[in-house]
């Protein structure tokens, strides 16, 4: 085997290296006085308390689910019970992303609180750099991960083995990557819905009584659910965006592997070449984006901290496109082939480029709908001048229409991608995409820290400019945040389509016919999916939020002195209170997730599971569009007004009327953009996922044929899914 392929898992490990290195220089900083540090000590001791609680009942799911898949794959031919080990491998380790995340956000939070003490400038470096820190450890782990499991498994079952590319073996050695994938994204929807849940009830139930009905400002040290809110911060924007995007990094390198496993290739490496390519893209990317967080930098207050973000985040980008051309021409050979679709090495540059520039436009149509200054988020402030009603009448008006572009940025992706590289193209395009997920999960993470920060500042009482330059920071954030997650649902889109190609071509079925009632239901039942996995976890933060509200309307009237700093409220009490809701309330949207496509791919068959994956990818990517910008764009809307907004010739600012029906709007919103919205990239994707598992096992014992006319006129039946290459060989019969 060609050493090239060695190279992998030693970027993942440049990567992870130069994490501890900036990790190293975040514990460094200084973290302020006394107060400062006994509030982020409490924000630190409530997120691991979460985290622990949360890794006992997924231990509980990663055993049983391990023990299932290992069964499973002593039943079916060219499966392996190995296939166990890889999901936990994957599940650990999208688990141990969570908590390097979790980890470097508890200790940069009171750092950038100390660092805006003395500039902007310098508050961004540090919160920057804990950012830094979670998006190089999420892809350093996923590139030395993966990387490290293909070499063993391509070790084994195909050069031991001996099947050659494109065997059998190696078909075996994708079901085994397709575990740790599936192990990586189960743990990522339950941390993301988990933190989800836990984060929004705090906040929600922090802004109603202290901001709307005891008139305090945010993050205000006598409200009792301050602590639980920041502590959200944490579980749900840091550790369960880090899982999130373990996973979908993961996925979107799968989706690829298995559809280039198709392709037959004489390359210097052995004929692996469009396999190993999504991997090595990945690696690139990873040092790429390292170069570019060199140059997130401001110079002094003034600086433009958006255009700063922007500026690294384009050149890792653009470095990644000019690399890619010379990995790919000199990796691939000229011409290539996928299920009959001819394409070229340039081919799949183009479409890494494709993947590339849908990216980028998602990101900025993102920002267009949900930054402040906008149309959108100016529409919404106005009509938050007649009432709380209205202002939710605009919100939800803004998230619909966000679809629109989007959609047509997607659409012509998928097309262009296709049209250069078949379906090979379409998933190029997303590992092309992703292939900068430490640079957009750097920009991500910052936000939730700087918000921290701002929160720590407001409840040690420090100098009114401190929190405005943390303020600066964290509205910045709530835009990237938004971003992140319109390219994360894009991407989700891009693999899914992807992973559905490699259902098809696993499960041996040739055509997916909505004209058949059974696959139309099956449709239209997929399509119903996202709508109940967004009703149960909005309800999981209405009720945990009913739940927080009452404790600390209980703890205003039950212990005096709160409101007069006498008496120091009971924090512990709202932290428990978002754990057990969480832990709780997370368990049946990901049973639903998971078992769903288990149940109809064995009741009905692969062709019905097709048009299920079909309904449940189209409707959640749109629900995922529709409710991350709906809940972006509510809440820079309640942020303007803290500078303060002129409608019909008069300025409103904090306390007013319409400040109030944006605060209502925006806590309509926090489970839109923080709990079921990002979810919906997960749950499409892990649907894909535990299809492609279970598709040998729907296609054991199948008649899944083939004919090939021969020139004699004679028809012979062969075997699927190996149908489409059998019939390329046989045509040439005499």
């Amino acid at each position: 085997m060609n050493n090239m392929i060695y190279i992998v898992p030693a970027l993942g490990g440049v990567g992870f290296l130069y994490m501890l290195l900036k990790a190293s220089w975040v514990d460094k900083q200084p973290t302020g006085n006394e107060t400062m540090k006994e509030l982020s000590g409490h924000i630190a001791n409530g997120a691991m308390a979460f985290l622990k609680a949360e890794w006992k009942v997924m231990a509980y799911f990663a055993v049983i689910c391990a023990i299932l898949l290992g069964y499973s794959g002593t039943l079916v031919e060219n499966s392996s019970p190995v296939i166990a080990l890889s999901f936990v491998l994957g599940a650990t380790l999208s688990a141990v992303a969570g908590w390097i995340g979790m980890r470097i956000a508890t200790k940069a939070n009171v750092r950038t609180t100390e660092a805006a003490r003395t500039s902007l400038r310098h508050a961004l470096n540090v919160s920057f750099t804990g950012g830094t820190v979670m998006g190089l450890g999420v892809a350093g782990l996923a590139v030395m991960g993966l990387g490290s499991l293909f070499i063993l498994t391509y070790n084994w079952y195909v050069v031991s083995v001996g099947a050659g590319v494109n065997g059998i073996e190696m078909e075996t050695a994708i079901e085994i990557l397709a575990g740790f994938s599936l192990g990586a994204e189960s743990i990522a929807l339950f941390a993301r819905v988990g933190g989800g849940i836990y984060t929004k009830a705090a906040d929600v139930g922090a802004d109603l009584v202290g901001k709307v009905e005891a008139g305090i400002p945010e993050d205000d040290v006598r409200n009792p659910a301050t602590i639980a809110d920041n502590v959200g911060d944490n579980v749900g924007d840091v550790a369960g965006m880090g899982a999130d995007l373990f996973g979908s990094y993961v996925a979107t390198i799968l989706a690829t592997m298995v559809l280039g496993q198709e392709i037959k290739s004489v390359d210097q490496v052995g004929g692996i070449a469009p396999v190993l390519l999504p991997m090595l893209i990945a690696g690139m990317g990873l040092i790429f984006s390292i170069v570019g967080t060199l140059f997130v930098r401001i110079k002094n207050d003034k600086g433009n901290v958006q255009g700063a973000l922007n500026r690294g985040n384009w050149l890792s980008i653009i470095l990644t496109a000019v690399a890619s051309y010379f990995l790919v021409t000199g990796l691939l050979p000229e011409k290539l082939a996928i299920r009959g679709f001819e394409f070229t090495s340039l081919d799949v540059f183009l479409a890494i480029v494709v993947g590339l520039v849908v990216g980028a436009l998602m990101s900025i149509i993102t920002e267009y709908y949900t930054a402040m200054g906008k149309r959108p988020v100016n529409s919404i402030i106005q009509q938050s001048s007649t009432g709380h009603a209205t202002n939710i009448i605009g919100g939800l008006s803004v998230g619909m229409e966000s679809t629109v572009l989007p959609i047509l940025v997607l659409a012509s992706g998928i097309f262009f991608s296709f049209e250069f590289a078949g379906l090979y193209g379409v998933a190029i395009a997303a590992a092309g995409m992703m292939a900068t997920t430490a640079m957009q999960l750097a920009i991500d993470a910052f936000g939730p820290i700087a918000d921290n920060a701002g929160g720590i500042a407001e409840m040690s009482g420090l100098p009114k400019e401190v929190r405005e330059r943390t303020d600066i920071l964290d509205a910045v954030g709530n835009t990237t945040a938004a971003t992140g997650k319109g390219f994360a649902i894009a991407s989700a889109a891009l693999t899914s389509l992807a992973l559905f190609a490699a259902f098809v071509g696993v499960s041996g079925i040739s055509t997916i016919d909505i004209y058949k009632a059974p696959v139309l239901a099956g449709l239209f039942v997929g399509g119903m999916i996202p709508f109940i996995f967004s009703s149960l976890t909005i309800a999981a933060v209405g009720r945990a939020a009913m739940a927080m509200v009452q404790e600390v309307r209980r703890q205003f009237r039950e212990i005096p002195g709160i409101m007069e700093f006498k008496a120091k409220p009971e924090y512990g009490k709202c932290v428990e209170i978002s754990t057990q809701a969480s832990i709780k309330e997370m368990m049946l949207p990901g049973a639903i997730t998971i078992t769903a496509p288990v149940i109809i791919g064995f009741a009905f068959g692969p062709e019905v599971l097709g048009g299920f994956l079909a309904g449940v990818t189209v409707s959640g990517v749109l629900m995922g569009m529709f409710q991350s910008n709906a809940g972006g764009a509510w809440d820079n809307a309640k942020k303007s007004f803290e500078k303060g907004v002129e409608i019909e010739g008069e300025t409103h600012y904090k306390g007013s009327e319409p400040h109030k029906a944006s605060v209502t709007g925006d806590t309509v919103g926090d489970p839109f953009k923080d709990t079921s919205g990002p979810s919906m990239n997960i749950l499409i994707k892990l649907t894909s996922i535990v299809s492609l598992v279970i598709a040998p096992h729907l296609r054991e014992g199948k008649s899944h044929t083939s004919e090939v006319k021969l020139e004699e006129g004679k028809k012979i039946e062969v075997q699927a899914p190996q149908a489409e290459k059998t019939t390329a060989e046989l045509v040439n019969i005499k």
